[in-house]
């Protein structure tokens, strides 16, 4: 699909990874609607930058966790541009034991509100907009939480309603792209340490001790935690380039889910 002229719905727009995604989108010519709820003095930046990258966005503050105020917005963005095209389904609240140690309710209520509940009503009042285009596209961004859990490295990271959280997000790709096709096609990015998300920039990475950090770096076959840049290739590949892949989950980890156990040789044989 050409992202040129289209309506982009960013969510969790205001830094980090649905920032870089909403500008990447603007340079090429999308129409930015940027939802954002907290992080306000980052505020002035996200205009300049949007700006900057050739949009006229248009900003929305809307707590996503009240979920009877998302049709309206949903609806707001459609008025404003005249349809929706791309739903870039970005916002969670990651787990982090290290930073809030033993659950306590309201922590766990905040994971699941974030990053399972709000994407389930924005999708579904989106849904018609997607498909009245006739080219509609849905990208979940997720973590690879939902694969590893409260285990290993990631053990200090991920906390266990974040990552039966994420679980159920790959549900509901597999669920929407049936409910969208064949206008709407809906994608996965489930993500492992990236900078912004669960890696340098965060509150969380400067709570790790240097030999967590090295565990977790260690078990990431690439060495190193993804970029935002990184997340952006991926966004744009599917909106561009895969016209034909709906219900799949692009697993963009550096290899952390496989390990970084090195490969021995083939031992000689016995008989």
């Amino acid at each position: 699909m050409k992202i040129e002229g289209k309506v982009a719905l960013v969510l969790g727009s205001v830094k980090g990874i649905g920032k870089g995604i909403a500008e990447a989108l603007a340079r090429k010519g999308a129409k930015i609607a940027a939802v954002y709820w907290d992080w306000e003095t980052h505020l002035e930046t996200l205009k300049k930058d949007l700006e900057a990258a050739g949009a006229e966005p248009f900003i929305l503050k809307v707590d996503l966790r009240e979920t009877k105020k998302i049709p309206a917005m949903v609806a707001a963005v459609a008025a404003h541009f005249g349809g929706i095209h791309i739903l870039i389904n970005n916002i969670e609240r990651g787990g982090w034991p290290v930073v809030h140690g033993p659950y306590v309710q309201e922590q766990w209520d905040l994971e699941t509100e974030t990053t399972l509940r709000a994407k389930w009503w924005v999708f579904n009042a989106a849904l018609p907009h997607l498909k009245a285009s006739g080219e509609g596209v849905v990208v979940n961004l997720s973590s690879i939480a939902g694969i590893v859990g409260r285990t290993g490295p990631a053990a200090h990271v991920f906390n266990d309603g974040y990552a039966a959280a994420n679980r159920g997000v790959s549900l509901f790709t597999e669920t929407w792209a049936r409910m969208g096709a064949p206008q709407v096609r809906v994608n996965e990015i489930m993500l492992g340490f990236v900078e912004t998300r669960h890696g340098p920039g965060t509150r969380g990475w400067g709570v790790l001790t240097k030999a967590q950090k090295d565990d977790l770096l260690h078990h990431t076959l690439m060495g190193r935690v993804g970029s935002i840049q990184d997340v952006v290739k991926a966004v744009e590949f599917i909106i561009e380039e895969a016209p034909f892949m709906t219900g799949s989950v692009l697993r963009l980890d550096g290899g952390y889910v496989l390990g970084g156990e090195p490969v021995p040789p083939i031992p000689r044989r016995v008989l």
